[in-house]
């Protein structure tokens, strides 16, 4: 277990209990999350992947995209 880790449980075995299963119930729910993601990702194909590829290229080309920017403003 890393040093970082360490503290967060320890700062966490320090709360009251609903809040400690509280965070428990939200960390396992992003593990699950996760796995799920990584599962979808490796059982993906090179084919599915250009596919993918290609439906972006021609969304950018028929100009069906927001700019980044547009979504996540830069900070002033």
């Amino acid at each position: 277990m890393t040093e970082l880790l360490q503290r967060v449980i320890a700062k966490i075995q320090k709360l009251p209990n609903e809040i400690q299963d509280a965070i428990a119930a939200r960390l396992l729910a992003d593990l699950e999350d996760e796995q799920a993601w990584a599962t979808r990702f490796e059982a993906t194909t090179n084919e599915q992947w250009d596919l993918i590829a290609e439906m972006v290229r021609q969304e950018i080309a028929d100009g069906e995209t927001v700019p980044l920017n547009d979504v996540f403003p830069p900070e002033q």
